[in-house]
């Protein structure tokens, strides 16, 4: 059978779920798009240890660096437009067929994190690339890893003159030109390439195929929502219906536990000492000042939990076993403190742990507020 039609083939039948690992982003409360979840180990459900590839290769060794002197903005003709930056991608030449034979090329997105963290979890482009002889790359997204402008990132994201360039239409032409330029380097023309992304990766991955066909002649898009936007998902069918659904699914008890929750912490907050109470409850690494931090906490823990509720884990059953096991007697708070622990282990202390703002928590944010406005109410 011809490759070409045997790839086109695999693209349609194949449905990915890439595993990678990875700290969600919380800043703002805003769940992110990424795939990156942890491997699960009851009770540690967000493991911070390095991760673990899931292919038998070992991308150092196998893959080889490069980088791209990039334009800084592709759709303006000002000076400074012209201004450029090191873009980095990696290469994994090691089951390319070849020009001679036009084999294809796989070219990974990059999403909202450095690319190293894809290279080392992303097994299924490696996994692939050795039935269809397939050249691998994987490209940086701008203002992620080392693929930042203005030399620094203190720099790139001073102001809104700076920060200006950072969306995802730039991004996408970023791609388009580190594309073009391996294939001519590498006198491949004729090498059909299939963009590859999940999550909002997935997302440039279908919209890149759209906007560029001729660079790209499929995409595949794991867990890439697409359409769901303010202006095509109503606010009733926004992110936190799907959540709700994915508990009421999981136990309607632990469901009506943590929707009688939300009221008795606001409750006890307007009481003298209440705060002081909550933060004794629930073992906060520092007093509470206001209860939304406690809500806000509670609300990332479910959002992760829904967002990679997947097999064998299944993390939104732990949640709830948690929460449904205490005895019927002990009060709500009890209920969902030990959901708490059920999902994170048994730590000396929750909520405003101290941690520094990764680049993901910052860029992410920046891209979600500005850029990618999906709708998040019940």
């Amino acid at each position: 059978m011809n490759p070409l039609i045997s790839l086109l083939q695999c693209l349609v039948l194949i449905i990915s779920l890439f595993i990678t690992i990875s700290v969600s982003a919380t800043l703002f409360n805003i769940p992110r798009l990424s795939p990156n979840a942890g491997a699960f180990v009851q009770g540690n459900y967000f493991s911070h240890d390095h991760p673990k590839p899931l292919s038998a290769f070992d991308p150092v060794t196998e893959f080889q660096t490069f980088y791209y002197n990039q334009t800084l903005d592709h759709f303006n003709f000002r000076p400074d437009s012209f201004n450029t930056f090191q873009q980095r991608y990696l290469i994994n030449f090691k089951h390319w067929g070849g020009s001679n034979i036009s084999a294809p090329i796989f070219a990974y997105l990059g999403e909202e994190e450095a690319i190293d963290v894809d290279l080392s979890i992303i097994g299924f482009l490696s996994e692939n690339a050795d039935q269809f002889q397939a050249l691998q790359i994987f490209i940086e997204h701008r203002y992620y890893g080392q693929s930042v402008p203005f030399g620094s990132r203190e720099e790139a994201f001073k102001n809104a003159s700076t920060i200006g360039y950072f969306n995802s239409a730039q991004a996408m032409a970023d791609y388009a030109e580190i594309l073009i330029h391996v294939k001519k380097q590498l006198r491949a023309e004729h090498s059909p390439v299939i963009v590859i992304g999940a999550s909002y990766g997935g997302m440039l991955a279908s919209w890149f195929r759209l906007k560029y066909p001729h660079v790209a002649l499929g995409a595949l898009a794991s867990s890439a929502p697409i359409l769901y936007f303010e202006d095509i998902i109503p606010p009733e069918k926004g992110y936190y219906s799907i959540v709700t659904k994915d508990f009421q699914e999981a136990s309607e008890t632990c469901y009506q536990t943590i929707k009688k929750s939300w009221s008795e912490i606001d409750d006890i907050a307007s009481k003298p000492e209440g705060l002081s109470f909550l933060s004794n409850k629930f073992r906060t690494c520092s007093p509470l000042t206001r209860s939304s931090e406690l809500k806000n906490y509670l609300d990332s823990l479910y959002c992760e939990a829904a967002q990679y509720n997947s097999p064998p884990s299944y993390p939104v059953t732990v949640v709830c076993g948690g929460i449904d096991g205490v005895s019927s007697g002990n009060d709500t708070l009890s209920k969902i403190f030990a959901g708490v622990v059920a999902y994170n282990g048994n730590r000396s202390c929750y909520v405003n742990e101290p941690r520094n703002l990764s680049e993901t928590d910052v860029g992410w944010s920046w891209q979600v507020i500005k850029y990618i406005l999906s709708p998040y109410l019940n």
